[in-house]
């Protein structure tokens, strides 16, 4: 039987910071509102108390930034794609921000198990003036437990409606995908941090935030396997693959350390429960 669950979590700014209300149906709830850095952005953990999605399951995720707010959600952990034998299990986000809204999505990593049938999308809808930094890790098996991806599928979806879309599905037994120098080489973690604009990006300041990213790429040991580029007027991207899922997540979240400085003069730190 397929375990449902929904989650709609609203920003806006009120009295000089910004403040959160949510409302959900099933196993998915937002914790209490933090504010390690003051009342102008406030951090969020996002819980899936089940710990993952079987075959038939749908999380259903809707966030909304009013003009001058500043959310920022992560998660407590991994999010976990079980085996199926039947239908797909879907985790389907929205985000809608209003001119001047800020977010930063921020969930750690999706891990795919063999077997599996995943759809794992995030479309986003951003008004000119507002602004997102986010990212997506997905990690395929589990290669330090001896438990490889074998079996299964994964559908993944990134967008920013009408800017920018990355779309594909990456199967168990595409082996030229997954193995293939063109494909993912023998790696196991894809994972893509970027940053996305309902307006277009002045030059100075695309070029500001590449040229930060390709200075950490350099001097990171996944340099070989690691870039940034701006696919579009309106994001730039850095993307990654590992091994593993560690590497990769630390070099995101080095990157997005220099990057909040550099966008929104907000010092570089991370939220709290990334420490634990």
């Amino acid at each position: 039987m397929a375990w449902n669950a929904s989650l709609r979590l609203d920003y806006a700014h009120e009295g000089g910071r910004s403040v959160a209300r949510f409302l959900h149906e099933g196993p998915l709830r937002i914790l209490q509102s933090l504010y390690p850095e003051g009342g102008g952005v406030c951090h969020n953990v996002l819980v899936h108390p089940p710990g993952g999605l079987v075959g038939g399951d749908t999380l259903d995720v809707r966030v909304t930034a009013a003009a001058g707010s500043h959310g920022l959600v992560t998660t407590p952990g991994a999010s976990r794609f079980y085996r199926s034998e039947g239908p797909e299990a879907l985790q389907d986000v929205r985000v809608h921000l209003q001119p001047g809204a800020r977010l930063e999505w921020l969930p750690l990593e999706a891990l795919y198990y063999s077997g599996c049938a995943a759809h794992n999308r995030l479309r986003l809808r951003l008004e000119p003036g507002a602004e997102l930094l986010g990212w997506d890790l997905a990690a395929f098996g589990l290669p330090q437990a001896q438990l490889p991806f074998e079996r299964g599928s994964v559908l993944q979806h990134l967008e920013l409606e009408g800017a920018w879309l990355e779309r594909g599905r990456i199967a168990a037994t595409d082996r030229r995908l997954l193995d293939g120098p063109l494909g993912l080489a023998g790696h196991r973690c894809l994972a893509t941090l970027f940053f996305a604009a309902g307006s277009e990006l002045p030059r100075q300041r695309r070029d500001a935030l590449l040229d930060s990213a390709r200075a950490i790429l350099e001097a990171h040991p996944l340099v070989a396997t690691a870039g940034a580029t701006a696919p579009g007027p309106r994001v730039v991207a850095v993307r990654v693959l590992a091994p593993l899922v560690e590497p990769a997540l630390q070099l995101l979240k080095a990157v997005r350390r220099a990057w909040r400085p550099l966008l929104w003069n907000l010092p570089g730190i991370d939220p709290r429960g990334w420490a634990i």
